[in-house]
């Protein structure tokens, strides 16, 4: 339990004697287990795995006080303070992945270093410079009462060369009721606090406060003018950030690419952190 009396529930390997140690983050309206296949293959390095389900996801508790990025961001921190080990990695996805470098920035000298996972580098003003804009356009679709079959059907199509764990991942988002359909575990008021927090952010100024290594893993899904757009935001992080700030892109990939591809994932988390041991 936090010193702010949320309580965080987190998946870890407890290898307690390793002498290094990842934070694994979650993205809006997902939860720890999108990282069951990272965290697997981080535990066969002998690493030490925190995945962490964030306020009002997964099995973590509803936030009285609100989903404002340093909020959050100091969550992490409280956690990783408490966890007592030599060389910790920040690594979050989408949301997440502005989560761990706000976090980082407002703790100097936490992590080792940082990794967004296709996230990080979020700003959302730049395609929605009016809130109610944004909402309008992101709010999540009802899904209340959804027949948990067809959201089966759904992740059959969509997540067809997903690992298995990645799509029972996905699943760990909802609630399964009795009567055989879901209710989403993070609530609409809890979404649209947490997507609000995150339209205020600016990263390029946690960049700039930020003293870790940081790096950018891009999903690019083949949409053309989408890259050309990504590209040329996070080229202007790289540029500000100098040479501890970089990108890799993940040609044919999900926004969810952790849960998708975890082989490639976490190959480049082990040359990231080998890089900057």
């Amino acid at each position: 339990m936090l010193s702010s009396g949320v309580e965080l529930s987190v998946i870890d390997n407890e290898r307690n004697e390793a002498s290094r140690a990842w934070l694994l983050v979650h993205g809006l309206s997902s939860n720890a287990r999108l990282w069951d296949g990272v965290l697997r293959r981080l535990t066969a390095e002998g690493d030490r795995v925190i995945a962490v389900d964030q306020r009002g996801h997964g099995h973590s508790q509803s936030s009285p006080s609100g989903y404002e990025m340093e909020i959050v961001a100091d969550d992490l921190a409280e956690l990783a303070n408490s966890l007592d080990i030599a060389q910790l990695f920040l690594v979050g996805q989408s949301w997440g992945g502005n989560v761990v470098l706000e976090c980082s920035a407002r703790h100097a000298g936490l992590a080792s270093g940082v990794v967004g996972v296709d996230g990080g580098f979020i700003r959302l003003k730049d395609h929605y410079p009016e809130w109610e804009a944004c909402w309008e356009e992101l709010a999540p679709p009802v899904l209340e009462g959804v027949p948990l079959q067809r959201i089966e059907q759904w992740l059959a199509q969509s997540a067809a060369d997903w690992p298995e764990e990645g799509r029972r991942g996905t699943l760990a988002n909802f609630i399964v009721r009795e009567d055989g359909t879901i209710s989403p575990r993070l609530s609409r008021n809890d979404h649209h606090d947490v997507l609000a927090g995150l339209w205020r952010h600016e990263p390029a100024d946690a960049l700039l406060r930020t003293t870790a290594p940081v790096r950018f893993f891009v999903a690019d899904s083949g949409d053309a003018d989408r890259r050309v757009q990504r590209r040329s935001a996070i080229d202007a992080l790289v540029v500000q950030g100098g040479s501890r700030v970089d990108a890799v892109w993940f040609e044919g990939a999900h926004h969810d690419v952790h849960a998708q591809r975890p082989d490639d994932v976490t190959a480049a988390l082990l040359e990231f952190a080998g890089h900057h041991s």
